[in-house]
């Protein structure tokens, strides 16, 4: 066969890219146990999924939220498993980084070392050339090599199609699920078809890879393993007992790396949200956080039914003042402001004209809808309690407990959430008292709900009753900025 001559950074690369896409296989696997359904319309609308990788089926006689639906993934295939979303969601945004890391380095390599004349066809007789290989491998032969090349025809153009389609493809619609981009530019989610067309086309493109790793393992057993092994551990055909060792050794390593990482998550996931939250949270700040909602659906888009998220406060106090149509409830805001205030409904929309705005709403889980909201600018409520110069979050606490309303909830106490306070002036942060041109409903929330569309819906909070402006937040609950950031692991923000 002809020699293999492959540059030492292009088989460092190999065993990067080995790892890195391991790694978010797993996660991604992880992610989708959030939410383990698949659709093609951002409605989500149940019994419209194509594809469904869960047994449970829901009650119909009762109210149940997407919490009920989240699966438990063995660990052998999810990274870490067993209901982990927050550190699956860590875990697939550092391999991401890595892994877009690594393919730049090789992006760049392959065309200054002229090493892409591997891939890039020259002619368009490789396309009958191709299928005739396809035929040559249906009847068990091994088809010839391409003149000057270490690979034939139907290889070159799957690398090509992995390297330069697939590859960007998983990015781009990655980039399309995220909540910020989304918001920023609604015609990007529109040209995947929608957001949950980019989520299914980003599932069938990690099946892809998957397809493709399994293809390329037994083309590497067809065309001689130790041959193959050799080259890319030592770049040329030559010391085939010890390439093999060699190699042995690093999927070895890169198992161990595996194990270490989901008993790392299982056993100490506070220290993996610090730490891994750390590096994708200065990766979001750079490229997410400048980025402002300019969304704007019609009428005809908005969901006939929205999705509901966490289940509503039980206590009666709630329940007296939801069937006195909230007269009595009053939203305290205070803490370091000038201007402490107590509003009632009715105050509340006095402070300032209504502001309506029809948005995709995003759900940490993974599924969406879309809904007509209408409240008050969160920046004119913060105007008019003048924050002290030493303010730089806002806390909002709610009504629910969650060990007693919530029993699908893991841990208990009040619901909080806390965002920075330079979110508050972002164009659609909105505190909606109306959703789809009626008072807002208990499952959603009222009677006040918080909307910051650049973020993942657990940052909404439902049932506020205060707003408090804080310096830090590390002596409030746990100290990692919301319930859910404490109890699931995730990040504080969360646009992506």
């Amino acid at each position: 066969m002809t020699t293999l001559d492959y540059p030492a950074w292009l088989r460092i690369d190999h065993w990067l890219n080995v790892l890195f896409l391991t790694l978010l296989i797993r996660s991604g696997i992880e992610v989708l146990s959030g939410y383990p359904k698949l659709y093609w319309r951002d409605d989500c609308r149940p019994g419209t999924e194509w594809a469904r990788f869960t047994r449970k089926q829901m009650p119909t006689d009762k109210l149940y939220d997407t919490l009920d639906e989240e699966e438990s993934y063995p660990s052998l295939i999810a990274l870490p498993g067993h209901r982990k979303l927050g550190m699956g969601r860590h875990w697939h945004f550092v391999s991401v980084i890595g892994w877009v890391l690594v393919g730049a380095s090789y992006y760049v390599l392959l065309f200054a070392t002229g090493q892409w004349h591997r891939y890039i066809p020259y002619s368009w007789s490789i396309f009958p050339e191709a299928w005739h290989d396809i035929v040559t491998y249906m009847s068990f032969n091994l088809p010839p090599l391409l003149p000057g090349q270490p690979m034939d025809a139907v290889q070159k153009l799957s690398y090509a199609a992995v390297i330069f389609l697939l590859a960007p493809l998983q990015i781009l619609t990655g980039a399309a699920q995220s909540p910020a981009v989304e918001a920023r530019f609604p015609w990007y989610v529109r040209l995947w078809g929608g957001r949950q067309s980019a989520r299914s086309l980003h599932f069938l493109g990690l099946a892809a890879f998957v397809g493709f790793v399994v293809v390329h393992l037994m083309m590497v057993f067809f065309w001689g393993w130790g041959q193959l092994n050799a080259a890319m551990v030592f770049g040329s055909v030559r010391n085939i007992y010890w390439a093999t060792a060699l190699s042995g050794v690093i999927v070895l390593a890169i198992v161990v790396i595996h194990i270490a990482a989901t008993q790392w998550s299982l056993r100490r996931p506070r220290s993996v949200q610090r730490r891994l939250g750390a590096i994708v949270t200065a990766g979001r700040r750079l490229v997410l956080r400048p980025l402002s909602s300019r969304q704007h659906y019609t009428r005809q888009a908005v969901s006939e039914e929205h999705r509901v998220n966490g289940k509503p406060p039980t206590a009666l106090e709630y329940k007296v003042m939801a069937v006195h149509d909230f007269a009595d409830w009053r939203l305290s805001v205070g803490g370091l402001v000038e201007r402490p205030v107590a509003l009632d409904l009715a105050e509340l929309r006095a402070l300032a004209p209504p502001r309506t705005q029809r948005v995709l709403h995003n759900c940490v889980q993974g599924w969406s809808s879309i809904g007509e909201w209408t409240g008050v600018p969160l920046g004119d409520l913060v105007d008019h309690v003048r924050p002290l110069p030493q303010a730089k979050y806002l806390c909002l606490l709610t009504m629910q407990d969650t060990g007693r309303d919530d029993p699908s909830a893991d841990g208990s106490g009040q619901f909080y959430e806390v965002i920075d306070l330079e979110l508050a002036h972002n164009a659609q942060a909105l505190l909606a008292y109306d959703m789809n041109g009626a008072p807002l409903p208990i499952k959603h929330g009222a009677p006040l709900r918080l909307r910051v569309e650049t973020q993942v819906g657990f940052k909404m909070a439902k049932w506020i009753d205060r707003i408090e402006f804080v310096e830090d937040y590390a002596g409030i609950g746990m100290g990692m900025g919301g319930w859910r950031e404490d109890n699931i692991y995730y990040d504080k923000d969360v646009e992506i």
